[in-house]
């Protein structure tokens, strides 16, 4: 109800071209409801953004998806764009910038001031996914020996430029990192306190060429709202505060999601992407999977003549394949999420083996018995079914079962810590490639399996 009555004022005040109380109008309102007008009215983007102040123009800038913030930018005018650009934080500038083409971003660099550009540079230096591009030189940094009273006169002088103040950081002459305070500790103090004689010297780092995923682990361990980011000599570049680093884990998580299903990472939002690109991120993966799923046709074509002696080998196909494949996807679905959250890393790799064969050998025995009962109780009900040799044929059906989901488990559980060992993106061994990897082995392993129990009576 609020946002229909905010979207119909803003029309009524629109079309009266009462611009004045309009922007008074606009200043009132919550930055989110700001974002949803937007949202709502994105041939208004532009209109919307001039008619605020230059403050909150910049907060509803920030918070909206990067193609909503391509459609303001290019409704603006230059001498708004700069205004924009300028008010901007490093970090949330930095990260609309890296979004677009080059000659785009020569373009809006040269509208920023000269300390805002020097600024953008440097985080556009560091590569992508870094921690340096998303960190901010917005923080309070004071030297050891001032007093609590000075810190504080000097947070109350410059604090409003700061990107938060719930932590100060303490920096020598030349820049380096001593330590840092949450502000509490400055506030239940005397102010004739050494800033010295409350130092412990420990702190927790990140470094500007650390990858964002290892700082959103760092951020969860820690329990801090910002953190400092140093380079190899330990001066203090900047920090990083918790909102950016929900807003790069929610990334993560969605591309991670994307690929689990077998597609590519989407850069837009479903519904604003086009249609063929939307295709090509996902052609790409299905033509893999095909292809991969046709050397299935070449193993069954390989144990052809094992399936001309005993047919009903054939029926028993989809129910091997697919519990192997739902086994593999199963175990990848939850090593990646544990890699994710820094349950389990690479070294762990052997504590993960062992339980997935302890977990493959119950789950599989499970599956074969539940295969074996069927089998037997199917001939029971109508014996012509599998004939006088129903028991071999269930033996067969159970241990293949075993065999195809041990090995389900295992490659599903292995690949993604391959993959992050090799470099990889671990959310790439999606469920769909697992499941067409063991779809392929899981036929090898039945066959083989039948050929050594019915060798000599029915192959």
């Amino acid at each position: 109800m609020e946002n229909e009555a905010l979207l119909e004022k803003f029309r009524t005040l629109a079309d009266e071209s009462n611009f004045r109380e309009l922007s008074v109008y606009l200043d009132d309102q919550l930055i989110t409801d700001i974002a949803e007008l937007i949202h709502e009215l994105p041939e208004d983007a532009g209109a919307i953004i001039n008619h605020l102040s230059i403050g909150r123009a910049a907060a509803a800038f920030r918070i909206l998806e990067f193609p909503q913030q391509e459609d303001v930018i290019r409704s603006l005018s230059a001498a708004k764009i700069a205004e924009l650009m300028n008010e901007l934080p490093a970090d949330d500038r930095t990260a609309f910038l890296e979004e677009l083409p080059s000659e785009a971003v020569k373009e809006l660099i040269k509208l920023l001031d000269p300390e805002e550009r020097k600024i953008t540079l440097s985080l556009l230096g560091y590569r992508e996914n870094s921690v340096g591009r998303i960190m901010t030189p917005d923080y309070i940094a004071v030297r050891e020996e001032w007093t609590v009273g000075q810190v504080l006169n000097y947070i109350r002088e410059y604090g409003k430029d700061s990107e938060t103040i719930d932590v100060i950081y303490v920096i020598d002459d030349k820049g380096r990192l001593l330590d840092d305070f949450r502000i509490r500790e400055f506030l239940l103090v005397s102010p004739d306190t050494v800033v010295h004689t409350l130092m412990d010297d420990r702190f927790v780092t990140l470094h500007a060429n650390d990858d964002q995923e290892e700082a959103i682990q760092v951020f969860r361990m820690e329990n801090r709202v910002a953190l400092p980011v140093v380079d190899d000599q330990g001066i203090l570049l900047g920090i990083v505060t918790i909102d950016d680093m929900l807003w790069i884990a929610n990334e993560e998580h969605t591309e991670d999601i994307q690929k689990i299903g077998g597609t590519e990472a989407l850069d837009e939002p479903y519904l604003d992407m086009p249609l063929l690109k939307l295709v090509k991120k996902r052609a790409g993966w299905l033509v893999v999977l095909f292809i991969g799923e046709m050397l299935t046709a070449t193993a069954m074509a390989f144990f052809e003549d094992e399936i001309a002696k005993a047919v009903v080998l054939a029926l028993f196909v989809p129910l091997i394949i697919s519990s192997g494949g739902n086994s593999g996807s199963q175990a990848s679905t939850l090593i990646i999420q544990a890699m994710a959250l820094g349950e389990i890393t690479l070294s762990d790799w052997w504590r993960v083996m062992r339980r997935e064969i302890s977990s493959g050998l119950l789950l599989g025995s499970i599956l074969g018995i539940i295969g074996f009962t069927r089998i037997m109780l199917w001939n029971a009900i109508k014996p012509t079914t599998y004939g006088p040799h129903a028991p071999l044929i269930g033996a067969t059906v159970g241990v293949s079962l075993v065999g195809v989901v041990l090995w389900g488990t295992l490659s599903g559980s292995m690949l993604p810590l391959i993959l992050k060992k090799l470099g990889a993106d671990p959310a790439t061994s999606s469920a769909p490639f697992v499941a067409t990897l063991v779809d392929v082995t899981g036929l090898l392993i039945y066959f083989s399996v039948a050929f050594a129990f019915m060798r000599g009576i029915l192959l």
